[in-house]
């Protein structure tokens, strides 16, 4: 295998795979000296800039409007919120000089943005008329994380927050069922990752909110990643900043508050280590950067202008449909080079056009995900694009569906949950509910945390608990996570 290319295999040491398919696809540069901090290139963030469409798209659909805050959030405001103000206020980077005089207050970069925006609904919301209120920014976010991995956890770190609020509870309830539903058409529907959407227990839940509601998707490793999540605020920050309305009877209310949370960057870290393989990133067409790469083959100077103008014809032609292709013809590098290139940078789609290709109408293509190649006729060729589209995307989702359930166990004692999780499986057990057994779980499995239930269920008669043999009350999802 050449330099250019992953030096390992993903199934043999994922987390070395990862880290050369993020540098040597040209996705970061980890040379930056701060820890925590990436430096994103250019083909990274063309990607995210696609997954950060998708969402703002789902959510000016459902109802919300943009917002930009502003990044730093005076102390007094994480003040307000106690519960909030304990589980962030640890992870707070906090601006304490200007050149060269001390502030008066602190200022904090946004860990998260409630204390902001409520800070803000305290204004803006006077009565029933201003309800529904529907607010979402596009940022980048910061905690003070011991430990760092791009794109799945860092002190900076790029996410979409959207906040909510409503006149009745029975509202807020609805807008997180709509947060799920817009996770599954952009997380699923569009990039093909699958994951499972856990009410989360009591005592893992979201700083302030009375319940929250995430999406764990299942990494090769055998880690779960939450790359989305959504809560019910209940009343909470409302009664603390004093967000009321007016209601239709002149009654002064607190409103119902929701907030959402796609994380763009480890939905990110998904996308390519889920459906990436051992020559790079495999990429579906929602997002590539470069949906189709042209490379011309010609070893004779006279071969030369008749297969420049075919790729350059087929390269109009397929820009003329809206498609993002790239027409390689640098002459510094070989057509084996380039194949490489491409492929590790997950460009889903390569058409070959040599002298043959000139001379008679046809075309090679090559599809990354199966690496499939083929010779088709040069008419059927947008025919056969607008089926790859469709067909890669099933086969990613496929295969990474396949992956998950495969990887998913049940389990009934604590012998079997301990070899589960030591394996790398998602376990699936009955459990007691009781906080002192999730946390003994996870001392004696090294991590194997609690992740909750599944939405819609009912507590009930489900035998022992597989941990620590009491009644079972709930069917839980239990795994190691980072």
């Amino acid at each position: 295998m050449s330099s250019l290319g992953i030096t390992v295999k993903k199934s043999e040491d994922f987390s070395e795979w990862y880290s050369q398919v993020l540098v040597k696809a040209g996705l970061v540069d980890l040379r930056y000296n701060v820890q925590g901090f990436v430096v994103h290139r250019p083909w990274l963030m063309r990607i995210i800039r696609a997954i950060y469409r998708f969402f703002e798209e789902e959510l000016e659909k459902t109802g919300h409007e943009p917002v930009l805050f502003p990044l730093v959030i005076p102390e007094e405001n994480f003040e307000r919120e106690k519960e909030h103000v304990q589980g962030f206020k640890p992870e707070v980077f906090w601006v304490t000089e200007a050149g060269d005089e001390k502030l008066e207050r602190r200022l904090a970069l946004r860990p998260t943005s409630e204390t902001a925006f409520y800070y803000m609904y305290s204004f803006w919301i006077q009565s029933w008329r201003d309800l529904p209120l529907k607010l979402y920014q596009s940022v980048s976010v910061y905690r003070n994380e011991s430990n760092t991995r791009p794109l799945i956890r860092g002190r900076e770190f790029l996410w979409i927050e959207a906040h909510c609020a409503f006149s009745t509870h029975e509202e807020a309830l609805r807008q997180v069922e709509e947060d799920m539903e817009n996770s599954r058409k952009v997380i699923w529907e569009k990039l093909g990752i699958p994951f499972l959407f856990l009410r989360r227990p009591p005592w893992d839940k979201f700083a302030g909110a009375e319940d929250t509601y995430a999406a764990d998707t299942l990494m090769p490793d055998g880690r779960v990643l939450q790359i989305s999540s959504t809560h019910d605020l209940g009343q909470r920050f409302a009664k603390a900043f004093d967000v009321t309305f007016l209601d239709r009877e002149g009654t002064r209310r607190h409103v119902w508050q929701t907030c959402y949370g796609p994380g763009v960057w480890r939905i990110t870290a998904a996308l390519i280590a889920i459906h990436g393989d051992d020559k790079g990133l495999v990429l579906p067409f929602s997002v590539a950067p470069i949906q189709v790469v042209i490379v011309p083959i010609y070893y004779r100077e006279e071969d030369k202008k008749s297969v420049l103008e075919k790729a350059h014809s087929i390269e109009e032609m397929l820009k003329q449909k809206g498609y993002r292709v790239f027409l390689d013809d640098r002459e510094e590098y070989t057509p084996g080079w380039k194949f490489n290139d491409w492929e590790l940078k997950g460009v889903p789609v390569r058409i070959e056009i040599g002298r043959r290709e000139a001379e008679s109408k046809t075309l090679t293509i090559y599809r990354r995900d199966t690496g499939e190649k083929k010779q088709i006729e040069e008419a059927k060729l947008l025919e056969t694009i607008q089926e790859l589209e469709k067909s890669i995307l099933e086969n990613l989702k496929t295969k990474a569906r396949r992956f998950m359930e495969s990887r998913t166990v049940e389990a009934r004692t604590p012998e079997e949950v301990v070899k589960a999780l030591k394996e790398g499986y998602l376990v699936k057990m009955p459990f007691c509910g009781r906080e002192e057994c999730a946390m003994d779980l996870k001392e004696k499995t090294d991590g194997g945390k609690v992740r909750g239930t599944e939405i819609g269920f009912k507590e009930g008669d489900y035998g022992k608990c597989a941990w620590c043999g009491a009644p079972a009350r709930q069917i839980v999802y239990v795994a190691k996570s980072y």
